[in-house]
């Protein structure tokens, strides 16, 4: 096989040197010659007088913002094409008379064929800015132009499209294959664009963040869907086969899959109803607790107050009893306990405390004030306990409880009354020993 393609190369060559010799002797191809050449300054003449005049023209006002604006700016980006687009109009003008003054243009068509293979080059080199494009021109457009402009761009196609793959029981063509993986990136790549301008459009629309991110999701699994299967037709796939394949996964779901499918409809639940959702402080009925950062296809993510994440399946969220501390609304209502002497007047306790707390700027009037109650009568003190309402959850970023308790804390202080520490009474029968 290697000594195949070493003759096969040895031919080739052979046969260019043949034609390098007969364009050497033959008059009409040193008149294609002088024709190109004058194509090629004809057209650098012309960019030097379009190209900045059409610069000046089409260069917006750099504070404009319109839609002609961009329109402007992105027309812009093509004018490094001009000089080898003019070399390829003028060099085709070219052709057309030599063919008719000598029946023949093998020399200027493949001069023609260089230009086009510049304006491939210029494109991938200067307008495909984005890093994948960027890469898929420079080693998938150009390397296609240069096979063009050299004339063997389809031998070298039928050659791909005889030589067969085989993957398991499926069978391509290396020229399917090949076809099929410059396709399946750009499709891939479109996708992922298409998908990021759908998800900012949505993300600016008015709705609940539930509905928001539903929507990302659907949007998301039906571009790259749309791209699979327009890929598998592009590669010649049987889209028949896949209604097998689909079968065959349906089944696995039935069986092997149960959870990973209950997950995932639980999570659309989650998304349609809106029970919980990104930014909620939840707590579950298994002691998990956190702030809701995350909600994917099979889990949700949970943020604890010490930074840990916790990892909950959709269907805990469905299943088992979800206490969400934020779904109402922002206000909630906190605790914070404090005891007093029994030698205090306990009537002047409940006002004292409510206004100093009423005082405090994170504290709310708002479903309620402030309400300081008698909880019982302890074994060193008379307990006593204030409910307030705040906005957000405690022991988050404000401390909220803390800091009530050093308002209580000076209140009792200002106003003299004692707050109590355990006291015993110790009793020795039979009197001290001598």
């Amino acid at each position: 096989m290697d000594s195949t393609i070493v003759e096969n190369g040895i031919a080739l060559l052979n046969k260019g040197m043949d034609l390098a010799m007969q364009w050497l002797l033959s008059p009409a191809a040193w008149t294609q010659f002088a024709l190109l050449v004058g194509a090629y300054i004809l057209a650098v003449i012309v960019n030097r007088i379009v190209t900045p005049r059409l610069s000046t023209f089409l260069t917006p006002d750099t504070q404009s913002l319109t839609l002609l604006s961009k329109g402007r700016r992105f027309v812009l980006i093509f004018l490094p094409l001009l000089l080898p687009l003019f070399a390829y109009g003028f060099t085709a003008i070219g052709e057309q008379v030599t063919r008719s003054l000598f029946g023949s243009g093998a020399v200027i068509a493949f001069g023609k064929r260089v230009f086009l293979f510049l304006v491939l080059r210029a494109f991938a080199r200067d307008i495909l800015t984005d890093p994948f494009l960027h890469l898929l021109g420079k080693f998938v457009v150009i390397p296609i132009g240069a096979l063009y402009a050299l004339g063997v761009l389809d031998p070298v196609m039928v050659g791909m499209a005889e030589t067969g793959v085989s993957i398991g029981n499926i069978n391509f063509s290396v020229l399917a294959l090949v076809r099929g993986i410059i396709a399946g990136s750009l499709l891939f790549w479109l996708g992922h664009w298409s998908n990021t301008q759908s998800v900012a459009y949505i993300e600016r629309q008015r709705m609940r963040p539930a509905i928001r991110q539903l929507l990302t999701k659907v949007a998301e699994f039906a571009i790259f869907g749309f791209a699979f299967l327009l890929l598998m037709n592009i590669m010649g796939v049987d889209l028949g086969s896949l209604a097998v394949l689909g079968g065959a996964i349906g089944v696995g779901l039935g069986f092997g899959l149960q959870k990973i499918a209950s997950n995932f409809i639980s999570g659309v639940i989650l998304l349609v109803e809106g029970q919980a959702t990104v930014g909620d402080y939840v707590e579950l009925d298994g002691g998990e607790a956190g702030t809701i950062i995350k909600m994917t296809a099979r889990a949700t993510f949970l943020e604890t107050f010490d930074g840990r994440w916790i990892v909950v399946p959709n269907e805990d969220f469905i299943t088992t009893r979800v206490v969400n501390y934020s779904d109402s609304g922002s206000a909630n209502r906190l605790e914070a306990p404090f005891s007093v002497s029994y030698d205090t007047d306990i009537n002047k306790i409940p006002a004292i405390i409510e206004a100093a707390v009423s005082a405090h700027p994170s504290v709310l009037q708002s479903p309620e004030p402030p309400d300081c109650e008698l909880r019982g009568f302890g074994e060193s003190g008379i307990d006593f306990v204030v409910e307030f309402w705040v906005n957000g959850i405690d022991d988050g970023k404000n401390k909220y409880t803390s800091d009530i308790l050093f308002v209580v804390w000076n209140a009792l202080r200002d106003n003299d009354i004692e707050i109590p520490f355990p006291q015993r009474v110790i009793e020795i029968k039979g009197g001290l020993p001598k």
